[in-house]
């Protein structure tokens, strides 16, 4: 039998800006180059298609984005130039759905394992999203706050 955590994976943060931020967020590509460990220096190839190198072992990969602004939810088609497959999704739930402050959201990345992935592969993949959802929060955060350029240091956290 295979089990959930062999075929799926989520990772969830809570953030303290609106669900429609949020969303346009995790659908911009050029904040998506600056969180995605498999897609770093994101570049536009043609027709919503963009192209990456992964953090990991500067392997190239093509993604493309397909965004739901009504349900909030945005499948990331990834894979070659010629064959991408939906096997990435970020979902974001407003605060007040879950009984937070309207002011903030749940963010869930989940990924769908490729047969083919390795045990290897698939875990680090795994590991990634881990990393990213934290990404993805402090980046969505610091967005949201005005900018403080006179006071900025650097945090070791």
């Amino acid at each position: 039998m295979t089990t959930s955590a062999s075929l799926s994976h989520a990772a969830t943060c809570r953030a303290a800006v609106h669900a429609d931020a949020a969303f346009g967020f995790l659908a911009d590509p050029v904040a998506l180059s600056r969180w995605s460990l498999g897609c770093m220096d994101l570049v536009h190839v043609r027709d919503g298609v963009y192209t990456g190198r992964s953090l990991f072992d500067g392997g190239q990969g093509w993604l493309s984005i397909d965004a739901d602004p009504r349900r909030l939810l945005i499948d990331y088609h990834v894979g070659t130039l010629e064959k991408r497959e939906p096997r990435i999704s970020a979902r974001v739930i407003p605060g007040p759905v879950c009984g937070l402050e309207e002011g903030a959201c749940l963010v869930t990345l989940t990924a769908w394992r490729a047969m083919a992935m390795s045990e290897e592969r698939w875990a680090r993949l795994c590991a990634a999203h881990e990393a990213e959802i934290w990404l993805i929060k402090a980046q969505m955060e610091a967005r949201a706050q005005p900018s403080t350029t006179a006071s900025a240091s650097i945090s070791t956290s």
